[in-house]
C-alpha cells in the first residue's frame, strides 16, 4: 500500500524564506535553501541553494549547487553547477564547477571555473594567475637560453 522511500531523497527544499519575508544574517545549513523574498547577509550550504524569481539575495553563498532566477548581489563559489535562468541576474564573482547561462540570463562579474578539486574561493588569485609573474618567468627563460648560446 505504501511504498518504500527509504535511501531515495527526492530534491527538496527544506528552508524557505518566502516571499514578502525580509531577513538578515548569516544561514549555515546542511540541506536545500530556496529564497523568494529578501536576504542580506551570508549562506553557507552544504547543499543547494535556490534563488526564485522574486527572491533578491544581497550575500555571499557558498553551496553545492546554486540556481539564480532572480538576484543575486554578492559572490557565489559552488563545488558544482551554477544555472542562472533567462529571469536571473548575478552581479559578482562566480568560482564554480560548471556553469549554465540561459539566454536572457544577466553575469555582471568575474568567473573562475576549474575542477572540482582545484577549487578556490571567488575573487581568490594564485601565483599562476598573475601575468606578471608568468612574463618574470619568460624573460628568466630567455635570459638563460642567451647565456647558454654565448657560452
Amino acid at each position: 500500500m505504501f511504498k518504500d522511500n527509504t535511501g531515495k531523497r527526492a530534491a527538496v527544499t527544506d528552508t524557505l524564506i518566502g516571499q514578502g519575508t525580509a531577513a538578515e544574517g548569516k544561514i549555515e545549513c546542511d540541506a536545500g535553501l530556496r529564497i523568494e523574498g529578501e536576504y542580506r547577509g551570508k549562506i553557507l550550504c552544504k547543499g543547494d541553494v535556490v534563488i526564485g524569481e522574486c527572491g533578491i539575495a544581497r550575500a555571499d553563498i557558498e553551496a553545492r549547487d546554486v540556481t539564480v532566477a532572480g538576484k543575486v548581489y554578492g559572490d557565489i563559489q559552488t563545488s558544482g553547477r551554477l544555472t542562472v535562468t533567462s529571469s536571473g541576474e548575478l552581479h559578482g564573482n562566480v568560482s564554480a564547477k560548471s556553469l549554465i547561462m540561459q539566454d536572457g540570463a544577466v553575469l555582471n562579474g568575474q568567473c573562475h571555473m576549474e575542477k572540482a578539486s582545484a577549487l578556490r574561493p571567488a575573487g581568490a588569485r594564485g601565483a599562476s594567475d598573475d601575468p606578471s609573474s608568468a612574463s618574470a618567468s619568460a624573460g628568466e627563460e630567455q635570459t638563460e637560453t642567451k647565456a647558454k648560446q654565448a657560452g
